[in-house]
């Protein structure tokens, strides 16, 4: 499946989603919202699709909502009801990895939907902006959630409230993204990551990515019984049996996600 203002292909077991405006730096507008949850939905529904690569067309990854040819007309909550939350919720529950290659610019939402993916690289010349407050407007597509857990609260309120450009190399050290790289290594790293996933036991990184999330909020008591819970299911994986008879025949795992 290939529109306009998305693209999308597979390649081998990745799945690789292109923002596609970058005339207006890939900012979404109502038709792009409706593309990038029908990709999704689609890489949800393929098995065989292993892991996801989102990166941006042109010199930037994202700049957000369309205020010009595709402003809010409405309701603000409703509008995020309608097409930034369904995203945001696919990427965090997605029970596959995805990798973010950031190649410029990440400001407001885009910058959001950046960082609910589970690994960023971003290229050196990138940078990241909440670029809410600087329009009156509060965080959305997860940004007030994410930001706290990656970098705690002292530098998630700098970038909220004072919606000031973070450059990719100072997110790296904060800890809001992997790492940054040269604009020139950027796709190689980044797809090269996705590959690499890709051949991993799968099944086993989307329980993962469940723990992950759910040491967020729960008790440490309840982190050990979700651990428990989940490892049951791991247990009983064939990725799990394959990764034993592997490592007893001395040989390189073949994981099929299951």
């Amino acid at each position: 499946m290939s529109q306009d203002s998305i693209l999308f292909e597979r390649r081998d077991a990745v799945a690789r989603i292109t923002l596609n405006r970058p005339d207006v730096l890939n900012s979404f507008n109502h038709e792009m919202f409706g593309h990038l949850g029908a990709a999704l939905a689609e890489i949800k529904a393929d098995r065989s699709i292993r892991a996801v690569y989102l990166t941006g067309a042109g010199r930037g990854f994202c700049a957000g909502q369309d205020l010009g040819g595709g402003g809010v007309t409405g309701d603000f909550g409703d509008h995020l009801e309608e097409s930034w939350n369904p995203i945001s919720r696919t990427i965090r529950t997605l029970d596959r990895p995805v990798v973010c290659a950031v190649n410029g610019v990440a400001a407001g939402a885009g910058a959001n939907l950046a960082l609910l993916c589970d690994f960023v690289i971003a290229a050196e010349e990138a940078s990241f902006v909440q670029a809410f407050i600087n329009i009156g407007l509060v965080p959305d597509t997860g940004g007030s959630w994410t930001l706290p857990h990656l970098v705690g609260r002292a530098r998630a309120s700098a970038a909220l409230m004072l919606g000031e450009k973070i450059p990719a190399k100072q997110a790296a050290e904060w800890g809001m993204i992997l790492k940054a790289v040269p604009l020139a290594m950027l796709e190689t790293e980044a797809w090269a990551l996705a590959t690499k996933l890709a051949g991993m036991p799968t099944f086993a990184l989307g329980l993962t990515k469940q723990l992950i999330d759910g040491a967020a909020t729960n008790t440490f008591e309840q982190q050990l019984l979700l651990e428990a819970d989940l490892q049951t299911a791991a247990g009983k994986s064939a990725d799990h049996q394959e990764g034993v008879a592997a490592f007893k025949e001395k040989r390189k795992p073949r994981f099929t996600g299951k």
